[in-house]
Order: structure tokens, then sequence, then C-alpha cells
């Protein structure tokens, strides 16, 4: 019934910056967590950050820490990552998800998540 589409991604050099965003559409979407992934070729699907449904609390990877910002506009029903000072190996294409628990919110892997989006590419050139 949720339903995520990423966009915002795209070309940018080291340092950028970049702010994907996630769309999303499906009554109650504001009243469940999101979290970005990213994939990069040949990787496994790592979370980089998390927010809850209100916003109130985040949570970051040690990986993006400090560089990156996950919001969220319930009004807009949308959901950013604002990514400052990117680096080469932050190259991946980066999902946006949500879990199908209301009270589901953190780092958790993959299997947590039930709504997907279709990713975004993300590439940092030096």
């Amino acid at each position: 019934q949720v339903q995520l589409v990423e966009s915002g991604g795209g070309l940018v050099h080291a340092g950028g910056p970049l702010r994907p965003l996630c769309a999303a559409s499906g009554r109650g979407w504001t009243n469940l967590a999101v979290a970005w992934f990213r994939q990069a070729p040949g990787k496994e699907r790592v979370v980089v950050a998390a927010i809850n449904w209100s916003g109130s609390a985040t949570d970051y990877a040690d990986s993006v820490k400090g560089r990156f910002i996950i919001s969220r506009d319930n009004a807009k029903n949308t959901v950013y990552l604002q990514m400052n000072s990117p680096k080469v190996e932050d190259t991946s294409v980066y999902y946006c998800a949500s879990p199908e628990s209301v009270y589901y919110y953190g780092l958790g892997g993959a299997s947590l998540y039930a709504y997907w989006g279709q990713g975004t590419q993300v590439t940092v050139s030096s």
C-alpha cells in the first residue's frame, strides 16, 4: 500500500552537495519510520540513515555520520538525504525504505524493511 520513489541522485564532484529525496504515497506512511540504504556494485545493501515517524529522532551509520543529514516533511510526504561532503566511496544506488510496523525505527538490516523505492544513482567523482 505504501509506495516510495527516489529521485535527485546524479553525478556530483567530491564535496557535493547533493540532496536525494524520497516521495511517498499511501495512507499511513507518515506513521512509519524511514531509512536510507545504499548498494554499491558488488556489495551488499547497507543502511546509512534512519528517521522515526515524526522526524524527532535520527540515526546514522558511522560511514556517513557528520556528513549526511536525514530529514522528513510529512506535510509533503517526503524524506530527504542531505549529502554534505560526499566522497567517491559514497557512490552507490540509494534506496529509501519503510518498515511494515509503525513501531520499528532504526539501523536494522534490509530484511526489516518492507517497502522500497526503485533507487536513485549517486555517483561521486574525484
